[in-house]
């Protein structure tokens, strides 16, 4: 395994399992932050893919700006957890219902999913080597 491969899993684990964190963690400011990290880390690869730009973009606006924004919000609302914890069990047959539905929708996408072998082909350099001065 090269570099470029080794760093690739790295940035896309961490942002799969930041992701999966911002929407597990219970406590709105740890949020924030795992959003943080899953923007940093997708940044990682978009500089992997040789988009710069891009992953300078998403660096200075998302997490510059939106997810600080994010972050400010969530820290002045003050949060009361135990209101939001009270009317949990009322609505657990109905949310149960809709990620049984939304599963069951995953994996028939998923299981109908196959990939041209045609179109599957070696990744190309991001910049052409007649192209650099």
């Amino acid at each position: 395994m090269n570099a470029a491969a080794a760093f690739f899993y790295l940035f896309a684990g961490v942002t799969v399992a930041s992701a999966f964190m911002v929407v597990t963690s219970r406590n709105p400011v740890h949020s924030v932050l795992y959003l943080i990290l899953a923007f940093v880390n997708a940044a990682g690869l978009f500089v992997l893919l040789g988009a710069e730009f891009l992953a300078m973009l998403l660096v200075v606006v998302y997490v510059g700006a939106v997810a600080v924004l994010f972050l400010f919000v969530v820290m002045m609302l003050d949060v009361d957890f135990a209101e939001f914890r009270q009317g949990f069990l009322n609505y657990l047959p109905i949310g149960a219902l809709i990620g049984f539905i939304f599963a069951v929708e995953l994996l028939m996408v998923v299981g109908a999913w196959a990939i041209d072998p045609q179109l599957v082909k070696a990744p190309v350099a991001a910049i052409p080597a007649g192209m650099t001065n």
